[in-house]
Parts: structure tokens; C-alpha cells; sequence
């Protein structure tokens, strides 16, 4: 097995040879007859044209000499660019044709060495020339050894960064950024619990202390009736009061509008509680999957949030579309700006979008305005 993988990639490395001297050529050749019209600037573009339609018939010949010679799997719809092409061309011409050169030396001197060997065999070398041929050649071997390594290393790069990255590098960047969504959820439900925490303990809490005094004080002895009726009246009151933060602090949780009329009745509530006025398109024509509705529901809420309160804003338009598998919200305010990515808010929001594979951008100038967009897959 060993043995046909060395003769594999043997085999590409020799036909890489070909490939890079069939590209110095036809650079050379094209370049030549392309020259002329590649100065002119009405003309440049056809002549780049054409120039780069060879390009990508060579490189073509190299990704398919990399995979099956090689190995290497790159991802099947990646196209590079005219430029990226052009560069890869003239440099693997460069780079076979050094490695042509190479090899030839390397096997002019294996020839050199076996009639060292025979003339040392038959008693025609000194000591001396021994010692000066041995310490000749071992040096120019390492070098043709190295050379060849760093050409073939070359090799191997050029060809992940113009056809893309390889199954392996792949799966390495997927398991980095699964490592670094996994943090960003752990970060962002305990920055949620601190929130729940922090409204139940400075709100609710204080709420029902007060509620507490006031049926305490219609309690005690000594009152008239006008004055308990009024205590009750500002207890009943402030029950009403507990009760609708309650509802708030309960819907910031998870709306259960989602678990029934779905995401555009929970946004229809954001609008119906907003303190600016919120001018919502919806543009989604059947139901999403259910992390998706929540996700993109706690995007509009907390960038709606944001904006009444830190940017002054008079008005908020959201807008949620789906197209291609992706539903894509974004919400506009004409606030101040300003808005700060590494904030509490917009990072959890970042966490709770990249843990489904999305992404989250924060266009904020100070001055205004201010536009959060969020790309969530579907499938």
C-alpha cells in the first residue's frame, strides 16, 4: 500500500513537471500573440479573456492531477477567479519547471555517481578524490532533496488556496468554528440567566416588597375605612402593575406566541410593546423550523430594545425575507449609532445566531443609522 502511494504521488510530481512547462509555454506563446491587444485598453478584455480560457483548461488538467494522483478533494462548486487562475498558471510554471530542472540534475548525478562507483571499483580513485567526491555530491543531494521538498510543498499549497480547501481543512475549520459557536451559546444563555435574574430581582421583586407594605398597612389597626379602601385601591393597583411585568419578563423569556400563531404573530407583540413605532415586512410564505423562528424573533426584539433605548431612535423598521434556504432579517433604526458589536446584547445575539450556522452583521456609523442583519439557514 505503502509502495503505491509512493509511486501515486511520484507520478504526480512528474506529470506536475509537464504541466508547469505546457503553462510556461503557452504563457509564452499566448503572451506573445495576446501582447499587442493586452496594452490597448478596448481590447484588453477579450485578449484577457481568451488568455484566461487556456489558463483555466491547464489548471483544470493540475486539480484533476491533484486529486487523483494526490488525493486532495476540493469542493465541487468552487470556481476561482480570472486572476487567481492566471496566477496559479504562471506559477506552477515557474515551479514545474524548477522541478523538471531539479530532477534532471538529480538523475544526471545518480549517473555521475555510478561511473564513481565503477571507476572507485576498479581501483582508479585516490583517497583523496574520494573524500572530495563524497562530500560534492552529498551536498548537492541534500539540496536537490530539499529543493524538490519545498517545490512539492509549494505544489500542495497553490493548489488548496486557487481550487479551495481540502476535505480535511474543511473539517478542521468546522470543528474550530463549532468549538467557538459551542462557547458563544454557553456564554450567551448564561449572560440570558444574569438578565432573567437581574429583572426578577430589581423589578419583580421590589414590586411585590412594595405590594407586601401596602396590604401591611391596610391591615393595621387604627385605620378608618377611607384610609384601608385607598391602601387596597394602591395595592390592587400595583398588583395590575406585577402582573403586566410579569407578562414582559415572561415574553423577553420566550414568547408562547411561538408555540402557537408562530413568528409573525410574536413580532406583531414586539411591535404592539415597542415604545418607537415599528414598521414590520414579513415576507416568509410557510412555517420555519423552530430554533429559526426563535432566533430571528430575539433578533428584531433585542435590536428594537437597543434602539429605544441607547440609540433615541423615532422609528424601527424590520424586514424578514426567505430566499434560498436562508431567512435573512434585518432591522433599521434612524437612531444616533454608535452601537458597540462586542456589547452584551448584540454578542449574545451573535452567539444565539452563529449556533445555527448564521451570521450576524452590525452596520452602526456614528451619527446613524443603524442596521442589524442576520442570515439563518433553514434546512
Amino acid at each position: 500500500m505503502g509502495w503505491t502511494r509512493a509511486g501515486r504521488r511520484g507520478t504526480g510530481v512528474l506529470l506536475g513537471c509537464g504541466t508547469g512547462i505546457a503553462g510556461l509555454l503557452y504563457l509564452a506563446v499566448a503572451g506573445a500573440a495576446l501582447g499587442p491587444f493586452l496594452l490597448r485598453p478596448r481590447s484588453r478584455p477579450r485578449a484577457r479573456a481568451a488568455l484566461t480560457a487556456g489558463a483555466r483548461r491547464i489548471a483544470a488538467l493540475d486539480r484533476r492531477r491533484r486529486t487523483g494522483c494526490f488525493g486532495d478533494r476540493f469542493p465541487l462548486h468552487y470556481e476561482p477567479g480570472d486572476g487567481e487562475v492566471l496566477r496559479y498558471v504562471s506559477t506552477r510554471a515557474y515551479a514545474g519547471t524548477v522541478t523538471a530542472v531539479t530532477l534532471a540534475l538529480v538523475g544526471f548525478g545518480v549517473v555521475l555517481a555510478a561511473v564513481f562507483a565503477a571507476a572507485l571499483v576498479g581501483g582508479r580513485v585516490g583517497p583523496a578524490e574520494l573524500l572530495w567526491q563524497v562530500l560534492l555530491g552529498g551536498a548537492l543531494l541534500f539540496l536537490g532533496v530539499q529543493g524538490l521538498r519545498s517545490l512539492y510543498a509549494l505544489d500542495a499549497r497553490l493548489a488548496r488556496d486557487t481550487f479551495g480547501p481540502s476535505e480535511r481543512e474543511l473539517l478542521r475549520r468546522r470543528i474550530d468554528e463549532l468549538a467557538t459557536s459551542r462557547a458563544a451559546v454557553v456564554h450567551a444563555v448564561d449572560a440570558e440567566r444574569r438578565r432573567i435574574e437581574r429583572d426578577l430581582h430589581d423589578g419583580l421583586q421590589q414590586r411585590l416588597v412594595a405590594l407586601a407594605m401596602l396590604l401591611g398597612r391596610a391591615r393595621r389597626p387604627g385605620r378608618t375605612p377611607e384610609q384601608a379602601e385607598a391602601l387596597l385601591r394602591q395595592a390592587h393597583e400595583e398588583s395590575q402593575g406585577v402582573l403586566a411585568e410579569l407578562r414582559e419578563v415572561a415574553w423577553r423569556v420566550y414568547p408562547s406566541a411561538l408555540d402557537g400563531p408562530g413568528l409573525r404573530e410574536a413580532l406583531g407583540g414586539v411591535a404592539e410593546r415597542s415604545p418607537v413605532p415599528l414598521r414590520l415586512t414579513y415576507e416568509v410564505p410557510g412555517p420555519l423550523p423552530q430554533l429559526v423562528e426563535t432566533a430571528a424573533y430575539f433578533v428584531v426584539s433585542e435590536a428594537v430594545t437597543n434602539a429605544a433605548k441607547h440609540a433615541c431612535a423615532t422609528g424601527v423598521e424590520a424586514r424578514l425575507a426567505l430566499k434560498g434556504g436562508v431567512l435573512t432579517v434585518s432591522v433599521r433604526d434612524d437612531g444616533a449609532g454608535g452601537a458597540d458589536p462586542a456589547g452584551a446584547g448584540l454578542s449574545g445575539l451573535r452567539g444565539r445566531v452563529e449556533a445555527l450556522d448564521g451570521r450576524l452583521r452590525v452596520d452602526s456609523p456614528s451619527g446613524g443609522p443603524t442596521t442589524v442583519t442576520a442570515e439563518l439557514p433553514c434546512a
